[in-house]
């Protein structure tokens, strides 16, 4: 009896845990890293970006780095004129912390002409429940199963 009770409980986890995944973190270009003359906006394409998800940038300091900008920004490559600085330690981490567009451009010299920008959307549907989303409604009919068999399996 308590046999079965364990297997139910174990059953539950292994039906259960794969629902719920941790925020992801993309490091911008792979292993090509941030520099000049790379296709962000490919790179990019077939990413989904979602709040609570972060974003590292690699290169090599100080010959980058990254500077958050607006659409206009972006676009024409100028940078704010607030007094913000910009990111430089080579290893930036920028936490995707609310939904909608970011623009990302390297503000050394022509950099950002040369490629050096990423432009991306992050949708407003947390990481954490990411899993949930994307498992289908196999996985939940499971999850119900198994829930119903453990209540019946713990009440005998």
């Amino acid at each position: 009896m308590a046999w079965n009770k364990f297997v139910t409980l174990i059953t539950i986890l292994v039906v259960l845990l794969p629902t719920i995944t941790a925020a992801k973190e993309f490091v911008v270009g792979d292993d090509s890293g941030w520099k000049t003359n790379f296709d962000y906006q490919a790179w990019a394409k077939d990413k989904v970006f979602r709040v609570g998800d972060t974003l590292v940038f690699n290169y090599k300091a100080p010959n980058h780095n990254v500077f958050k900008v607006n659409g206009t920004g972006f676009k024409e490559c100028i940078k704010a004129t607030e007094n913000e600085a910009p990111l430089s330690s080579g290893n930036d981490k920028i936490d995707l912390q609310t939904s909608g567009n970011k623009w990302y451009i390297c503000s050394v010299k022509d950099h950002c002409d040369l490629g050096m920008k990423l432009f991306i959307t992050v949708s407003d549907e947390s990481s954490a429940v990411r899993g949930i989303t994307l498992s289908g409604s196999y996985q939940a009919f499971m999850a119900v199963i198994m829930a119903i068999t453990a209540i019946a399996a713990l009440s005998t």
